[in-house]
């Protein structure tokens, strides 16, 4: 349960003492804070006592949802820095930080100053009841909408049945206008035609011979103009079929090049694939909040409409909730726009983080090259082939003398293996939710030979490197660089680099 209208807590203000009284920031300071963080506070209420400024304020919101929005968001901003009212409680020694919550139940009950405030200036409601409230007034409006229009419709009905009268009467009068001025225009037509037919009969034969020799003139004119054309069409052609034959060979090579770029684009795809889900796991947060701002700009908007429909009557009051609802549809809009530029300004502020983590990780492996594997953090070759399986089983089919050389040969040779991007011992399984998930192919002829002739530890040792490569760098197939801890086996995170580096430093600084 909630203290209705909405309110808000704030703990932990600084105060300091002046004239024997405790004296803090005034609520007018806080509201402005909150307001700049999207918050939208109506007041923002210090509780004083008999000592002065106790310490605590009351922040009150929007007595509609919009509010309660803004109550959630502003705890859930305290709670994400770890300055909720689970962390004010809990925490022995306070930092000089505000700590803030949303009003309930226990915050209603409790004694002191908070209490007594929210009892005088408020009570306790569900947000089911809340909702449930709203409903009634949303369906009283409705109610009386829809008795206005059906009066609308009477009256409109009754309008046009005034207008089809009306109609009626304008045509009949037009159809007799039109035959009385039908008649007058067919007999001094036929005036007309009795006087000028002798005339008509002169100038046709004229227009005839005329036309005769304008024809003939045309003609020779025409065919002038198609071998003109046929002359410059020939050539054009020529010209064309060049052109196209030239562009083909251009296109058959940008192609050749475009099949490239693109198989090292699936291959970056693929690493950049998992990066994307996370980021796009943190915008999804921030998303369903715009989806919530968007689906209240529609319900505002739908109401507007109503509204306008029943601007016919000029009605004060109808005028009156238009002007509300644009105002709160504007600002609406307005909050949509700021939460756009806010998730924006995260994404790029996130690529900047990962670049720049990205950017410590590359210059962290280059400090570590030179440090022993001995070590708990350290670089790791991924995609190197580990030499100790190879000298132990050379050790079994030869002697001594010749095992060390054998070994390294059999290493290095498959390492150039391991290198050949022709190689690709992998294969593609679908399982029946459609996901697909490349194992390696144990029924390579490569590795059943590896594994039948130098055994299970040279097998291994291979099968490792390849999963490594084929992981870190599938398409250019060289050894990379990653910082690892050895103790646990996987890749070192930047936290446990940084914590390695301060714990040498620390034992170097005590040995000095």
């Amino acid at each position: 349960m909630f203290v209705y209208p909405w309110k808000g807590i704030i703990a932990n203000i600084p105060t300091t003492l002046q004239d024997g009284k405790h004296v803090g920031e005034s609520g007018r300071k806080l509201r402005e804070d909150l307001a700049k963080k999207g918050f939208n506070p109506l007041k923002v209420q210090p509780l004083w006592n008999r000592h002065g400024h106790s310490g605590y304020a009351i922040v009150e919101f929007n007595k509609e949802w919009d509010g309660f929005n803004n109550a959630i968001m502003f705890e859930k901003s305290f709670e994400l820095d770890h300055y909720g009212k689970k962390d004010y409680y809990s925490s022995r020694r306070k930092k000089d930080k505000l700590y803030a919550w949303v009003a309930r139940e226990d915050d209603y009950y409790s004694g002191g100053l908070i209490g007594e405030y929210l009892r005088r200036n408020g009570d306790l409601k569900t947000v089911s009841s809340k909702e449930a409230e709203d409903l009634r007034k949303t369906s009283k409006l409705l109610t009386t909408l829809n008795n206005t229009l059906e009066t609308k419709n009477q009256r409109l009905q009754e309008m046009q049945n005034k207008f089809n009268e009306a109609s009626s009467s304008m045509s009949t009068l037009m159809w007799q206008k039109d035959d009385m001025i039908r008649a007058y225009n067919e007999e001094c037509k036929k005036m007309q035609e009795n006087a000028h037919n002798h005339f008509k009969q002169i100038s046709l034969e004229h227009e005839r011979n005329a036309k005769c020799i304008l024809d003939q003139k045309r003609e020779l004119e025409q065919r002038e103009k198609e071998l003109l054309q046929r002359e410059a069409q020939n050539e054009n052609e020529t010209k064309k079929l060049q052109h196209e034959k030239m562009m083909n060979e251009r296109a058959a090579l940008e192609q050749k090049k475009a099949d490239e770029t693109m198989f090292k684009l699936a291959e970056e795809h693929k690493r950049d694939k998992e990066k994307l889900h996370r980021e796009i796991i943190k915008l999804e947060k921030q998303l369903d909040t715009r989806q919530g701002l968007e689906l209240e700009i529609q319900r505002l908007r739908g109401a507007l409409l109503v509204m306008e429909h029943m601007n016919g009557d000029g009605d004060a009051d109808t005028k009156k909730r238009m002007g509300v609802i644009q105002d709160e549809l504007k600002e609406k809009e307005e909050e949509l726009e700021d939460l756009e530029d806010l998730n924006q300004a995260l994404i790029i502020k996130e690529r900047k983080s990962n670049d720049e983590l990205q950017d410590a990780r590359k210059e962290l492996i280059t400090a570590f090259k030179d440090v022993s594997t001995r070590a708990h953090i350290g670089v790791k070759k991924m995609g190197e082939v580990d030499i100790r399986p190879f000298l132990v089983a050379a050790k079994r089919k030869y002697s001594a003398k010749e095992a060390d050389v054998k070994s390294a040969e059999l290493c290095s040779l498959w390492q150039d293996y391991l290198r050949d991007p022709s190689w690709h011992p992998f294969k593609i399984l679908t399982d029946k939710e459609g996901n697909c998930k490349e194992i390696l192919d144990e029924e390579d002829e490569k590795l059943v030979e590896l594994k039948t002739e130098l055994g299970d530890e040279a097998y291994d040792a291979v099968t490792t490197a390849l999963k490594q490569m084929n992981e870190y760098n599938p398409s250019g197939r060289y050894i990379v660089p990653e910082l690892w801890n050895f103790n646990e086996g996987r890749k070192a995170t930047l936290t446990e680099v940084v914590q390695h580096l301060l714990n040498k430093w620390k034992l170097h600084k005590r040995r000095r």
